[in-house]
């Protein structure tokens, strides 16, 4: 069971700052890597929380790994975003405001597996072509706009 997941027990769904990262990982074509995601219903960047003792670069890798089924390694720093856009409460009513430290990496031809009970979905997009930003997660549209791959106004 991950830290916050035992955070949970005492706290119940009221927010928790949380630390994560999230990846904008491109294939040889630099097409950008996404997952759909099983409980919001929406297109992501691969992403989760920091467990405790654990670098956030390892974060990234780890959770481009369960999630896509891709390994990456050396992802390079692109962005911190933090406030009231990284603010979300999940179905099931938890809530957190997210701390996000945004990397990039670089995947070899590899075969994607979506993680089962979380990603339903993992595929490559065309950057002229992305899911439109409500069909995205709210903190996947806050990162791809803070990366200028969508446009702010959308």
């Amino acid at each position: 069971m991950g830290y916050l997941l035992q955070l949970r027990q005492f706290v119940g769904h009221r927010p928790l700052i949380s630390t994560g990262a999230a990846t904008l990982v491109y294939n040889s074509k630099n097409q950008l890597l996404l997952v759909y995601r099983t409980d919001t219903h929406l297109w992501g960047l691969p992403s989760g929380s920091k467990e405790l003792n654990e670098a956030l670069e390892t974060t990234a890798i780890r959770e481009v790994a369960e999630e896509t089924g891709i390994r990456i390694s050396a992802p390079t720093f692109k962005t911190l975003l933090s406030g009231p856009q990284m603010q979300f409460k999940y179905p099931n009513g938890d809530q957190i405001d997210a701390v996000i430290v945004v990397y990039q990496a670089t995947a070899t031809d590899q075969p994607l597996l979506p993680q089962a009970g979380e990603t339903e979905r993992v595929r490559y997009f065309s950057l002229n072509a992305l899911p439109a930003p409500d069909q995205l997660t709210g903190f996947s549209a806050a990162i791809l706009k803070a990366a200028a791959l969508i446009e702010p106004s959308s």
